[in-house]
């Protein structure tokens, strides 16, 4: 099979097989089985917006068509694998069920090692129910939320599966979230998202998967504490129905998720290392979708074949600081994604189809530990807290989202009159009651900038308040085979501080799967 690359193809064409014959000087007979590898929009141009593209096919004698066309970006494609792992037969338990403990489990039960997969929080059908009345009626379950429960944080957001890190087993996630439900775009769209109401579906499957394999899944269930013998785990205590339980385990997965605050108190006390990790805070942005499509894809923002538009920006103030946008959700919802009591926070969600009229995404300014009031490990975490309970304040302490539109964030006055957008029970405020002046300064700086970039983005234009998780505020340590400085503990995923997103989160879980077989 071939690969053939680069390809700028019109949006209305839809004969692949015809496009790659004339690229190559072939005829069309000759080319067979034509897959799409990759789908991305060319909007640098608006009067001619399209789609670069790469295709896999087979045709007869690749190599020959390969020395004929040496200008073209034709590669032989080399089938995928990625191998089972060999089980060791021990006591192995993962906490949190996010992607980076899901695929960890996932994939030692499906080698048939007996996984034990953790969760305090609910099964997703009965956690998206608790989802639905917290944001109905403000009565919150601070088990069972926007942050905590099966399918972790990213359940609830966009699905997204884009990355930075160059990995091989991508390829396995990808295919493992088709195999569970995913739609089989993810393969080959340059920006591929699940969407939360597919996202359901797969982990929902996922489990039945580890259980299916002879593992065993608990909801319900926090993780409270654990006992050692000469620095090495011994046994794990649970509480599940207000009783507690002991296990004797042998290699403990700490998948916590990076809103788990109650347990890195916890773990901290009990000797884990763990330092300050630089994040971001700032407030989410909504525009209507139509205005963003407008400015990505000029005169052709109707187009039957393109998706709601995205962005991404990012700018440096005067003051030396970055400001970026984050999360960006086209065709969304802004979420109230608060977990703990008497506190706000907030995210964006997409369902796959993206067909909401609103479109938001955070703006964040970088923070670090000057901003903190000391030097303790869990510094960044209570200055999370106080912008959360702040952001509860403003919100007229009833889990309302404060919000105020741009124009007026920047004069320092609450918005009047009637606001519209994507979130039910909303408070104007005055959303420069969150933060420092130093850190008003910048993004007030940073959404000028931004303006520069996207004509009319701090017009019409709805802020809400806060948005304090962007990232873990902690980094555990771990050595080269993931194991903490307590043997037998092994710190992953974006709430151990290393990964940032779904897809990384779950290529950090199959690593550790793959340590723990191995042994030593």
């Amino acid at each position: 099979m071939l690969k053939i690359s680069n390809i700028n193809i019109s949006l209305d064409e839809t004969n692949y097989q015809k496009v790659i014959a004339n690229v190559l000087n072939m005829r069309v007979s000759q080319i067979k089985n034509v897959k799409l590898s990759k789908k991305a929009v060319d909007a640098r141009r608006k009067n001619k917006v399209h789609f670069n593209c790469a295709f896999t096919f087979e045709t007869d004698d690749e190599q020959m068509v390969i020395k004929n066309h040496p200008k073209s970006q034709l590669s032989i494609v080399k089938p995928y694998h990625y191998d089972k792992l060999v089980p060791n037969h021990k006591t192995i338990m993962v906490v949190g069920s996010g992607p980076a403990g899901l695929f960890c489990a996932y994939n030692l039960a499906r080698s048939g090692q007996k996984v034990i997969l953790i969760e305090q929080g609910k099964d997703v059908e009965n956690r998206k129910k608790d989802i639905d009345l917290f944001l109905e009626t403000g009565k919150l379950n601070t088990s069972s939320n926007v942050q905590f429960g099966e399918g972790g944080a990213g359940t609830f957001s966009d699905g997204k599966l884009t990355t930075g890190i160059k990995d091989y087993r991508k390829q396995f996630v990808l295919e493992t979230f088709i195999k569970y439900g995913a739609h089989d775009d993810i393969l080959y769209l340059n920006k591929p998202h699940l969407g939360t109401d597919v996202l359901i579906d797969v982990i929902k499957n996922m489990r039945n998967a580890i259980i299916n394999y002879g593992s065993e899944v608990y909801f319900e269930t926090k993780f409270v504490d654990f006992t050692t013998k000469e620095n090495s785990l011994d046994k794990v205590i649970l509480l599940r129905q207000n009783q507690k339980i002991e296990m004797k385990v042998d290699q403990l997965v700490l998948a916590i998720g990076h809103s788990s605050r109650d347990t890195y108190e916890m773990l901290y006390n009990k000797g884990l290392t763990l330092q300050q990790k630089p994040f971001a805070v700032g407030l989410r942005i909504e525009h209507s979708q139509d205005f963003i499509n407008k400015h990505q894809y000029g005169k052709f923002y109707k187009h039957s074949s393109l998706r709601a538009a995205d962005y991404k920006l990012a700018v440096h103030t005067s003051h030396h600081r970055g400001v970026y946008t984050f999360c960006m959700c086209p065709g969304g919802y802004v979420m109230n994604a608060s977990s703990e009591e008497n506190k706000i926070c907030v995210n964006g969600m997409s369902n796959y189809k993206r067909d909401n009229i609103y479109a938001n995404s955070a703006v964040l300014v970088t923070i670090d530990g000057h901003d903190f009031k000391d030097n303790h490990p869990l510094a960044g975490m209570y200055f999370q807290r106080e912008l959360e309970s702040q952001a509860y304040m403003l919100g007229g302490y009833d889990y309302c989202v404060p919000v105020q539109k741009v124009e007026d964030y920047f004069e320092n006055k609450i918005s009047e009159g009637e606001l519209k957008t994507s979130v039910t029970r909303i408070k104007s405020a005055n959303l420069n009651e969150l933060f420092s002046d130093e850190v008003n300064i910048n993004l007030k700086e940073g959404l000028h900038l931004m303006n520069q970039k996207i004509a009319g983005f701090t017009s019409n234009a709805i802020l809400f308040g806060v948005e304090a998780r962007s990232s873990a505020p902690v980094r555990f340590f771990r050595d080269e085979k993931m194991e903490s400085n307590i043997k037998g503990i092994y710190p992953i995923g974006e709430g151990a501080g290393y990964a940032g997103g779904i897809m990384s989160s779950a290529i950090d879980g199959l690593k550790c799967s793959e340590v723990l077989v191995k042994g030593e």
